[in-house]
């Protein structure tokens, strides 16, 4: 059986993820963190180790994540992965849902709840009538292959049917990178809330060309005085862990949401898809600033890796 433990941080919280992950590892030692807030524990030695079924354990995960750290959380459990993910994203805050049956738990969901499904799919699933995940599964594979292609549309005839090949992996690379700065006062001015977006840009940017590795795709996330969200995601042209590609698309995300007079309280960035940028292509500019840029950017983590990160920060966040 495996967990799929989604942590209610508060903004600024990020950090206690290591020490949430090794909670669970007080229970198991097969535990993948998924920064920035939850993780997958394989807990089928534990239930029996402990003679508690995957709900009871759940429940004392819980209680002693709210009485170490002040942090609730919601908890799937599933026979896999994917089906705990679903499973957690169901769960109310504070309770645990455990699919029992595959079949039942998925029938009625609706296509773009589907761990894998995106905003495209689901749309394109629906225009042909595949609405919900039990439809999917009832659809021949050759049929979901002509619409989505070949290797999606078995991955997803596969995960509509409840089948989940992936595994837990400790101590797996993270795939992805996050951080977040709160303001002092619930914030309505516009260029502070750019100057909290160019200052984590430049820490997620920093921190992926220390560990050698670039995303894909980047997420922007807003916190309001009311304690409600929004979040968008934006895949980049290429991947990359240039500062000044990861400030443009934060800035443009953040212009997207047409922000007039909002009490911002928080503001995150997420950087996803990590791979090693050894492996990553990057198309070649004949803009000589662009080149430029790049070098001012090794020299500064020269810098910053010899004296401190606050060695070499840029103008506008110097005062």
């Amino acid at each position: 059986m495996i967990l799929h433990i989604r942590f209610r941080t508060a903004p600024g919280q990020e950090v206690l993820l290591p020490q949430l992950t090794g909670l669970l590892e007080q229970f198991t030692p097969v535990v993948e963190a998924l920064p920035p807030d939850a993780a997958l524990a394989d807990v089928r030695g534990a239930v029996r180790y402990f003679g508690r079924g995957p709900a009871g354990l759940a429940a004392l995960i819980r209680v002693r994540a709210l009485a170490l750290y002040g942090v609730d959380c919601a908890i799937g459990a599933g026979p896999n992965p994917m089906l705990a993910r679903m499973a957690s994203r169901a769960a109310a805050p504070g309770t645990t849902l455990v699919v029992d049956d595959p079949e039942a738990f998925l029938r009625d969901r609706p296509v773009a709840a589907l761990h894998g499904v995106g905003p495209a799919t689901a749309r394109t699933l629906c225009a042909y009538g595949l609405d919900s995940v039990g439809r999917v599964a009832a659809a021949p594979l050759a049929v979901l292959q002509r619409i989505t292609g070949a290797r999606a549309g078995r991955e997803l005839w596969e995960r509509a049917h409840g089948i989940d090949r992936t595994a837990v992996v400790p101590g797996a690379a993270s795939r992805s990178v996050a951080a977040e700065r709160g303001f002092d006062r619930d914030e309505l001015d516009r260029d502070r809330h750019r100057r909290a977006l160019l200052s984590l840009a430049g820490e997620l940017g920093a921190r992926m060309r220390d560990e050698e590795q670039v995303c894909r795709s980047l997420t922007l996330t807003v916190r309001y005085a009311d304690r409600s969200a929004t979040t968008r995601t934006r895949t980049l042209p290429e991947p990359t862990a240039h500062t000044a590609a990861l400030t443009a698309a934060a800035y443009a995300m953040h212009e997207a949401l047409g922000l007039q007079r909002a009490r911002v309280r928080a503001v995150g960035l997420r950087a996803e898809g990590l791979t090693p940028a050894g492996k990553a292509t990057h198309q070649l500019s004949l803009d000589p600033a662009d080149d430029r840029a790049r070098r001012l950017e090794a020299a500064a983590d020269r810098a910053r890796a010899r004296f401190g990160p606050g060695a070499v920060v840029p103008g506008s966040l110097a005062a």
